[in-house]
């Protein structure tokens, strides 16, 4: 070969060899990138379902968690809990839960799946703010006929133990009952319903 003649066998290594350089500086220098345009960890946490261990809750106890940045609560209700709510339809605005704020296998009189366990997300329909629980026992003036329930000091709304509004409050609807499940008997999974029954 001459001086002046090109070695093509050579110019085609040398282009190769630096276009699968340059490729895989790019593909390095865009992972990154990339990765910044995932969710986070704490992210996926925040808006995905949440798992709650309840084998610890007695009876009148409430246990909270969080989703979605909100307050969830966990009340374990007894056998005169739940006797008390039927008793209380003619006081409350939306005894059937006509109003859609809870998913359908809990429009009932317990506002629940299973009947034992209320599960709501604890933010007043009025304005947004936490109500205080109280049972039935709490020295509170709430009225001669309170059964235990949630008070939100902010406008003066109740709630009864199934989370259904009072009449003659501000909260115009019941508290909120999240898509939830029961994984065993003592885990619930809140955010997430689906293939439950």
């Amino acid at each position: 070969m001459h001086d002046g003649e090109i070695d093509k066998q050579r110019r085609r290594f040398l282009t190769t060899a630096a276009t699968v350089v340059g490729g895989a500086g790019v593909a390095a220098s865009a992972v990154p990138f990339i990765s910044t345009m995932t969710p986070s960890a704490k992210t996926k946490a925040i808006g995905g379902p949440v798992e709650v261990d309840i084998s610890g809750l007695q009876p009148g106890q409430r246990q909270i968690v969080k989703w979605q940045g909100k307050p969830v609560w966990i009340i374990r209700r007894d056998e005169k809990i739940l006797s008390d709510l039927e008793t209380l339809n003619a006081e409350v605005r939306d005894p059937q839960s006509d109003v859609d704020q809870q998913p359908p296998y809990a429009k009932n009189t317990y506002r629940s799946r299973k009947p034992e366990f209320l599960v709501v997300i604890g933010l007043c329909t009025h304005l947004g703010c936490s109500p205080n629980y109280f049972t039935a026992e709490d020295q509170q003036d709430l009225g001669p006929g309170w059964k235990g329930g949630f008070f939100c000091p902010c406008h003066g709304s109740r709630f009864d133990l199934a989370g259904r509004v009072y009449k003659s409050v501000p909260a115009p609807t019941n508290l909120v009952v999240p898509p939830h499940r029961f994984v065993t008997d003592n885990r619930i999974l809140i955010g997430d319903d689906s293939g439950a029954s």
